[in-house]
């Protein structure tokens, strides 16, 4: 587990590659499951936390990778959660592209500029392209989170 000044922490469980998803539906209802078993949190309340932030317009923000994210209650910080899909999926992106890589984030109901503060951590790391192919490429979550892990050491020091 790797925590951070935005993160109360990350595990390596809550990073999954070659995930098969049909569609954005089953995408935001696996990330539910998947903070529901990282984190404890109530899979339908994550689920409709999310599912209301795509109402507001796409978290899919380009080059195929979307950060879903919105403030729930029960946390004291910010949790993520990383996938990589198998197959891309259409997500209603700024760009239209599909997308294959999400960072979903969910942050305390009451900590309105740690939220904003870590969807700009998550947004910057993600603009790194290299980062970026390397996370695509993974073979298994362990690669994958070792990725991010490194990444979130770099920019801590």
């Amino acid at each position: 587990m790797f925590a951070t000044d935005y993160f109360d922490a990350i595990s390596e469980d809550a990073v999954s590659t070659a995930v098969r998803i049909s569609d954005k539906p089953a995408l935001i209802s696996f990330l539910s499951e998947q903070f529901s078993r990282n984190y404890g949190l109530d899979p339908i309340v994550c689920e409709a936390t999310l599912t209301e932030r795509e109402t507001l317009g796409s978290t899919g923000f380009g080059r195929g990778i979307a950060i879903p994210h919105g403030r729930i209650s029960g946390i004291s910080a910010p949790v993520s959660v990383i996938v990589q899909l198998q197959h891309p999926v259409d997500y209603g992106a700024v760009d239209a592209q599909p997308v294959d890589l999400v960072w979903a984030l969910l942050s305390p109901e009451t900590q309105g500029a740690s939220h904003l503060k870590a969807l700009a951590y998550v947004s910057r790391m993600l603009r790194k392209e290299s980062l970026v192919q390397q996370l695509r490429g993974a073979s298994n979550a362990s690669t994958a989170y070792a990725l991010v892990s490194e990444q979130l050491r770099q920019n801590a020091a």
